[in-house]
């Protein structure tokens, strides 16, 4: 029996939410638009908390559905309908929770803006989006939720219109997805033309079909379909997911107010790529191609965005790029076939992220909208809530033992180790040590942010510091609500998220690339992983040292990161020119986009098109009548004359040819 209504009401409450206080929020004003947006979003998340707890009986069963028929163009059916297993409610849950938690921020960070009603329409509204991403069962409803996150994205990052640098965030984060979703749709349009269907579970089924086609580039060449579609659809997560070269838009997205910063990051828009591809592990297990394409952009990005976040200053860009080099995690964990600690990852990801997000927040909040650490330190005595909290948020993020955190990227780390699928050459050594060295860059950066924000000397203005107090409850209740799973979910899901069966069918893993299988022969229970971790995790000590190093440089030395600096100057140069990427977007490819597009106008437009096509065919009619116009000369014997010729070129013709 489909829960059809329940499933209805999780996604529709925050459509309906956002369309109130969207079109109707100045008549019912700003203390009803957040009670209906909050309550509504409040209610899906209560929805989809009974829907996964009822789920996790022995006799569940996915729940795969279709509402109704949107279009029918010969044999393709477009549909909208819903797949609700395990994985689509976990994400449900991880996404209502994280955006509630957000809602109710944003009443206290947003308090004075004039735009709050328009605020809370598009969060909810984001929240909708995201909601038809996951629980779509089909490539149809998928794209319309990954467009829609997209599009949503877009007015919440430029959502201070009036600020250029905000103008100019959204449209590269709208532009840069461009790029990405033309893969993203040329795949699904691959899927079409080898299987005649949207529907996830016929494709599925086609999927070794598909794995014996080749697609024919040229006479000589010819590619495997299902690499070419695999590595087209992970195209369009690298847009959604910040995967380099496409990355670019992401920390930009700071922009925008800090409730999106963090809904963005930990629970909507970034999560679609890697939810996707988990989502379509039965396509991508048939190429391994394909999944070391994954496994070496997903280490690429996890290790070179993490160097970036080491000279940030700005607090929230920090977290930006923290969440890059996360990302890059849990793509490595798809490409090595491990999708449940991918997702794994990214649950206990969207708690702790969420948290620092909102932390950064605080301390803004408090600082009086000052961004730069390098202006901040000491407020542990005066904002001892935001202080412990975004403790236990630091601790998660660099994977402490026992925190959710550690769990997670302890497994993620573990099933490269494991990935013996690789062989032993370059892909596997340049990704395992990538995310091994990350966990150092990590735990670097993060002490070293935390450490200026919250100890040493105090750099403050004196008129900021003699206002400085902890923000109100509205915003601190959220830090505490998302603490607790930071501590405590790695304890409770780790075993059936990554060695139980919780997912099911959902997931699909070959046998050969199953490198889980050989991480649970280890797997004792939560106690003993964290135990093992102290004698036998490269990772742990890996975080112990950027912790030492962190607080020997910012702590022990403050005066010695400037030193290094200068040592360093034309490495330190590369990373803040952010490795030439911005330019190579911004300046580069616009520039032979122009180049080419003047070329193309000049050329092809004004030359052929107008000049040959358009305006010669003017010319040349123009050219005939004129000729034609000398026998309208008006002069009857002149009419006459020509019809004698006429009439006798008639005559000699039919005598010929008679």
């Amino acid at each position: 029996m489909h829960n059809t209504f329940l499933h209805l009401a999780c996604v529709i409450s925050p459509l309906f939410a956002s369309v109130v206080a969207g079109f109707f929020g100045s008549v019912i004003g700003r203390e009803k638009s957040h009670q209906i947006t909050i309550g509504a979003v409040g209610a899906s998340f209560l929805i989809a908390m009974y829907l996964l707890l009822g789920s996790l009986g022995e006799n569940f069963q996915p729940q795969n559905y279709n509402l109704y028929s949107w279009a029918v163009v010969g044999n393709l059916n477009m549909e909208i309908g819903f797949l609700i297993d395990r994985l689509t409610l976990l994400m449900m849950v991880v996404v209502t929770f994280v955006s509630l938690m957000v809602h109710i921020y944003t009443i206290g960070y947003m308090e004075d803006d004039p735009g709050y009603q328009r605020f809370f329409s598009y969060i909810s509204l984001f929240t909708f989006a995201m909601l038809m991403l996951v629980m779509s069962n089909n490539f149809l409803q998928l794209f319309f939720g990954w467009e829609a996150v997209g599009l949503v994205s877009y007015l919440l990052i430029g959502f201070w219109f009036k600020k250029e640098s905000a103008v100019v965030a959204n449209l590269k984060a709208f532009l840069v997805n461009r790029v990405g979703d033309f893969g993203f749709l040329l795949g699904i349009a691959g899927i079409v033309y080898f299987t005649n269907s949207l529907d996830y579970y016929d494709v599925f089924s086609q999927a070794g079909n598909i794995a014996s086609q080749k697609i024919q580039i040229t006479s000589t060449i010819s590619w495997d379909a299902i690499t070419m579609i695999c590595i087209l659809l992970f195209i369009g997560a690298m847009g959604k997911s910040a995967q380099a070269p496409l990355h670019v838009w992401l920390p930009d997205s700071m922009e925008g107010p800090t409730p999106i910063s963090a809904l963005i990051h930990a629970a909507t828009m970034v999560t679609a790529g890697i939810f996707m591809v988990a989502r379509m592990s039965p396509l991508f297990e048939l190429s391994e191609t394909a999944l070391a394409f994954i496994l070496i952009i997903g280490a690429s990005t996890a290790f070179f965005m993490g160097l970036l976040g080491i000279i940030q200053n700005d607090i929230k860009r920090v977290v930006a790029y923290s969440t890059l080099s996360q990302l890059g995690y849990m793509t490595v964990a798809l490409g090595a076939s491990a999708y449940s600690a991918a997702i794994f990852h990214l649950m206990t990801h969207a708690f702790f992220k969420a948290l620092l997000f909102l932390a950064a927040g605080s301390v803004i909040i408090a600082m009086h909208h000052e961004q730069d650490i390098r202006k901040m330190g000491g407020l542990k005595k005066y904002m001892p809530i935001t202080y412990v909290t975004s403790l236990i948020g630091t601790l998660a993020l660099v994977g402490f033992p026992g925190s959710a955190g550690f769990f997670s990227k302890d497994a993620l780390i573990e099933t490269v180790k494991y990935s013996h699928w690789l062989g032993d050459g370059a892909i596997y050594w340049i990704s395992y040590m990538s995310v091994l060295v990350g966990v150092f860059i990590t735990s670097l950066y993060s002490f070293r942010m935390f450490f200026l924000v919250f100890h040493g000397e105090e750099r403050m203005d004196k008129k900021t510091k003699d206002h400085l107090h902890e923000t109100s409850s509205v915003v601190t209740t959220p830090l505490i609500l998302l603490a607790i799973p930071s501590v405590i979910i790695g304890w409770i899901t780790i075993e059936p998220l990554l060695f139980g069966s919780y997912f099911g069918e959902a997931i699909k893993v070959l046998p050969q690339h199953d490198v889980l299988s050989g991480l649970s022969d280890n797997f004792h229970g939560s106690w003993d992983f964290l135990l093992h971790s102290f004698s036998a995790s490269l990772a742990f000590y890996m975080a112990l040292l950027g912790f030492l190093v962190s607080w020997f440089l910012y702590i022990k030395n403050p005066e010695l990161p400037s030193k290094i600096n200068k040592k360093l100057q034309a490495f330190v140069s590369i990373l803040e020119k952010k490795y030439y990427f911005d330019v190579l977007w911004m300046d580069v490819f616009p520039k032979i986009g122009k180049t080419i597009g003047g070329f193309l106008w000049k050329k092809g437009d004004e030359r052929i098109i107008d000049g040959a096509m358009v305006n010669g065919t003017a010319y040349g009619i123009k050219s005939i009548a004129s000729v034609i116009r000398q026998f309208q000369s008006g002069y009857l014997y002149h009419y006459a004359f020509v019809m004698i010729i006429g009439l006798v070129f008639v005559l000699s013709w039919l005598l010929w040819i008679g």
